[in-house]
């Protein structure tokens, strides 16, 4: 089993930065792909980005080139970096893992946070 923890979520302003950071137990997650979801409400969740267990990286358009995705395996940890965030970006943002590949479909992960909310005001 694999519990995972999100952290450093909260509010801030259009155009500021957050750093989010999801904590692994119970294993390693070096093999794990890990990826960062969020769900708005009234929305359905949605992939954010994701990265391999080799660290390959991926991110979906609407956050590419202001987030990116980090994992410090000694850690057993996963970061996700969030620049020029826009009010858009408000969310409850989850953590998942799943077995070595990454995937944008938030029903192949295994394993979940409990996810930390992110509100950016104008």
């Amino acid at each position: 089993q694999v519990q995972l923890v999100e952290s450093g979520g909260g509010l801030v302003q259009a155009g500021g930065s957050l750093r989010l950071s999801c904590a692994a137990s119970g294993r390693t997650v070096s093999s794990y792909a890990m990826g960062w979801f969020r769900q708005a409400p009234g929305k359905e969740r949605e992939f954010v980005a994701a990265v391999t267990w080799a660290g390959s990286t991926y991110h979906a358009d609407s956050v590419k080139g202001r987030f990116g995705i980090s994992r410090d395996n000694a850690k057993n940890t996963v970061y996700l970096q969030m620049n020029s965030l826009r009010a858009e970006d408000t969310a409850v943002y989850y953590c998942a893992a799943r077995w070595r590949l990454h995937s944008t479909q938030a029903g192949e992960y295994t394993y979940w946070g409990q996810g930390t909310q992110v509100t950016v005001s104008l």
